[in-house]
């Protein structure tokens, strides 16, 4: 009896890796042995930088909301000390926001921590 082989799963398992790596460069975008290790790695890397996105994203507002209280005289760490003894919950995101886009709104901010 010959051998039965599961050609349709397997050429869509190729299928699927090679739409996956649309794109790349030269073979590692047509040939599946190189393509499948171009997608790991590149799979490997997407999952690593979303944790970075979150460092960087968390770095930027906190420079925005140092740069915003400095110019109302006051450093980032005593205006976010004050800020949780006050208890006025507002988190890094929003308030390099208000620093950003509406100073008004953060100048506010500030004084009623002062």
């Amino acid at each position: 009896m010959p051998r039965s082989v599961n050609h349709v799963a397997s050429r869509n398992r190729r299928k699927k890796v090679l739409k996956q790596t649309k794109g790349y460069f030269g073979a590692r975008g047509n040939v599946i042995s190189v393509a499948k290790n171009a997608l790991e790695k590149g799979l490997g890397y997407a999952y690593t930088s979303r944790k970075l996105n979150k460092r960087n994203y968390r770095t930027l507002w906190i420079a925005r909301i140092n740069a915003g209280t400095r110019m109302h005289g006051m450093s980032y760490s005593e205006f976010m000390g004050k800020l949780n003894k006050s208890g006025i919950v507002l988190n890094r995101k929003t308030l390099a926001d208000l620093a950003m886009n509406h100073p008004e709104a953060f100048k506010a901010v500030v004084e009623s921590v002062k």
